[in-house]
């Protein structure tokens, strides 16, 4: 399975890693760090270095009890990063984690590759035809409510087939709005307790019935947390469990905090496939 980030081919046959790069003051584990472009540039060179094949930049943070920040806002926050990469650091394949329409179109002039739309296209009715007309993949991310709202009480009958029906849908916008490769990302932590979760994580490999790639973002979220009775900085023992369950059910793209360590889970996932 190959996807094409606007003429960079990614073979997602062996696991890729994708690494986290927050331009956001309240992100839950590291925000506040990256905001200035010179910190931001060492954090991409230090996560390539480490392997990383994707770089995702958020300017908004998502985490629960979030607000949606402004347009304005988020293009102050992520595009002089965003420009910067493209000039200093071109190898870079840049993912740029936003909601919006215009976001997304500025971003994607300015040279990055992937959209990451945690609202699937829900949010700006503009997303799905601008990622088209760029030719750029787009990850859609299964979100019960906003970040605002939730995890005050997710609900649901059967979430595997739940999540499967939303994406479904979602697919069937993005094919007739003209995308050509979408990534599901089951969407860990957004509108899910710690039951979803891990029922989702069981089940990860029934998406695989959809014939695209899968995304997994567990790195150092509550449902780890909440096991081992840790918080986020403590958590990469428990993200390094996690990720290799979602490789063994059937995750091809691994979104991290900590991408040295995602590259050695997929190294022994790959030694112990055989």
């Amino acid at each position: 399975m190959t996807i094409n980030c606007r003429g960079k081919l990614i073979d997602l046959s062996s696991p890729k890693v994708m690494g986290i790069l927050n331009i956001t003051p309240d992100s839950f584990h590291d925000g506040g760090q990256y905001l200035e472009v010179p910190q931001a540039l060492s954090r991409v060179e230090k996560m390539l270095a480490e392997g990383a094949d994707f770089i995702d930049i958020g300017g908004m943070s998502s985490r629960p009890g979030a607000d949606i920040i402004s347009e304005e806002e988020e293009l102050k926050r992520v595009m002089p990063v965003i420009t910067s990469i493209v000039q200093k650091i071109p190898e870079a394949i840049i993912s740029v984690d936003t909601l919006r329409a215009k976001v997304a179109k500025r971003a994607l002039e300015a040279g990055a590759h992937v959209i990451n739309d945690i609202s699937a296209g829900r949010f700006d009715e503009a997303m799905l035809h601008t990622v088209a007309g760029f030719k750029a993949p787009y990850i859609i991310m299964h979100m019960q409510g906003l970040p605002t709202d939730m995890q005050v009480a997710p609900k649901y009958n059967d979430v595997v087939i739940e999540v499967y029906d939303f994406f479904s849908e979602r697919i069937k916008a993005c094919r007739s709005a003209g995308i050509i490769d979408t990534i599901l990302d089951p969407g860990f932590g957004f509108g899910k307790n710690l039951e979803h979760n891990y029922t989702l994580l069981r089940n990860l490999s029934y998406f695989s019935n959809l014939r695209l790639p899968t995304l997994a973002g567990v790195s150092r979220k509550s449902m780890i947390c909440k096991v081992l009775g840790v918080n986020p900085d403590k958590a990469l023992n428990g993200t390094t469990a996690v990720n290799m369950l979602a490789l063994m059910n059937g995750a091809q793209i691994l979104r991290v905090h900590d991408v040295k360590e995602a590259k050695e889970v997929v190294k022994i996932f790959e030694a112990y496939k055989g």
